[in-house]
């Protein structure tokens, strides 16, 4: 299959007339260890755009996870109800409860756009808790930024303040604590941390895996669209120049109303037993929620592109499968439950459709109307088994 996929859709920092990968953000190096993955063959467009967003730093940690598992791993019998791989921490609290947190960052996101930005960092961090089935109740800040005289700092806080406090008070959960540092260190790139809590009967806990092969994958929620293509590999993952503002195509757009239906749909699935697997669609799209729960439960799955509802005519399959359009879950279903499943979000007006299957080969393949495959990628390779890198450690000069 061919594709042309544009600079604008790739790594803006790169000539444009490097090769595809570079482009991407995917180095020579990397384009090699992908090869490896894939029994040495090249991939072709669309699989070299699905390792350019699962490889990226924002979704594979390919630099930081080396430093991620020196941190200490609590047990079951600390009250660690679901640890580090799942969406969100959940730890017991007595009587059949638990509470479920999370903290994430959407830093170069915000400082492109800070009001959208920072609002589609809260929405993410929503859907990582009610994911694991608990109802959110709660976020907080950490915000850190330049010097509070300059012009663009105003900006930026004034966007991200809005940001937060607006998505939250729209979805019903309240902001209740937080910090704000002003420091010149952070003059070039704000620092935007969110945190969710939830609370969850332990029984109703719902883990983002695709178990049971012949089992339905469905999509539902918001449609899917052009909004926030390579956002994780342009953006979340690249360092800022001159020309951020070319960047603001790949800044995410939230619905927060459109949220506070996905909150309630997902939450009555999840308590009337509709669902094996669940996992929200954020950096990485359908890319990362199809292969991140296969790989989880070590089966593969079969994507239908044709039957991805979507926004916008006209959608290349590459634009389809890494778009990081908000507000969208993935659930995984056993093929009876499907009427009750389609109810549900119909009841909360929520688009739901069967895109897929559950497959028992280990692969997340990609096929047109017609059946023919377009992509045919490892789950494992996209997740798991996605490239780490051992950089070299300095003290931080400070400016």
């Amino acid at each position: 299959m061919t594709m042309t996929l544009e600079p604008a859709d790739a790594a803006k920092d790169a000539s444009p007339g490097e090769p595809l990968h570079r482009r991407l953000g995917v180095t020579d190096d990397e384009l090699g260890a992908i090869r490896d993955r894939l029994d040495g063959r090249m991939p072709n467009d669309l699989e070299l755009a699905m390792f350019s967003v699962m490889w990226s730093e924002h979704c594979s940690y390919k630099s930081s996870r080396p430093l991620l598992k020196t941190l200490p791993v609590g047990t079951a019998a600390d009250g660690v109800v679901a640890g580090p791989g799942e969406n969100a921490g959940v730890i017991a609290i007595g009587d059949g409860l638990a509470v479920a947190f999370k903290i994430e960052s959407h830093n170069h996101p915000s400082a492109v756009e800070p009001t959208q930005g920072a609002a589609t960092g809260v929405g993410g961090i929503l859907r990582d808790i009610f994911t694991m089935g608990a109802r959110p109740i709660a976020i907080l800040d950490a915000l850190r930024f330049g010097d509070p005289s300059d012009a663009r700092t105003r900006h930026l806080v004034e966007g991200v303040v809005t940001g937060v406090g607006g998505y939250g008070n729209c979805v019903g959960v309240p902001t209740v604590g937080g910090e704000l540092v002003f420091d010149p260190s952070y003059q070039g790139n704000p620092l935007v941390n969110v945190m969710a809590i939830g609370l969850l009967e332990i029984d109703d806990l719902t883990l983002a895996a695709a178990p049971g092969t012949g089992n339905l994958v469905v999509l539902f929620g918001s449609t899917t669209g052009r909004d926030g293509i390579g956002g994780a590999s342009v953006l979340a993952s690249a360092t800022f120049g001159d020309q951020d503002a070319s960047k603001r195509p790949s800044v995410q757009v939230g619905d927060a109303f459109a949220e506070k239906l996905l909150i309630e749909a997902s939450l009555e699935l999840i308590r009337g037993g509709l669902v094996a697997g669940l996992q929200d669609l954020g950096a990485g799209g359908i890319t990362c929620a199809t292969s991140e729960t296969a790989d989880r439960a070590g089966t593969g799955m079969r994507v239908d592109l044709a039957a991805i509802p979507r926004r916008e005519p006209g959608m290349e399959p590459f634009e389809v499968l890494i778009s990081e359009s908000q507000e969208r879950m993935l659930a995984v279903i056993e093929p009876p439950q499907w009427d009750a499943v389609r109810a549900v979000c119909e009841r909360w007006g929520l688009p739901a459709a069967v895109i897929g299957t559950v497959t028992d080969d280990g692969d997340v393949t990609v096929v047109d109307e017609a059946g023919a495959e377009l992509a045919r990628i490892p789950a494992s390779a996209l997740t798991s088994d996605a490239i780490v890198h051992q950089r070299v450690a300095a003290p931080p000069v400070r400016r």
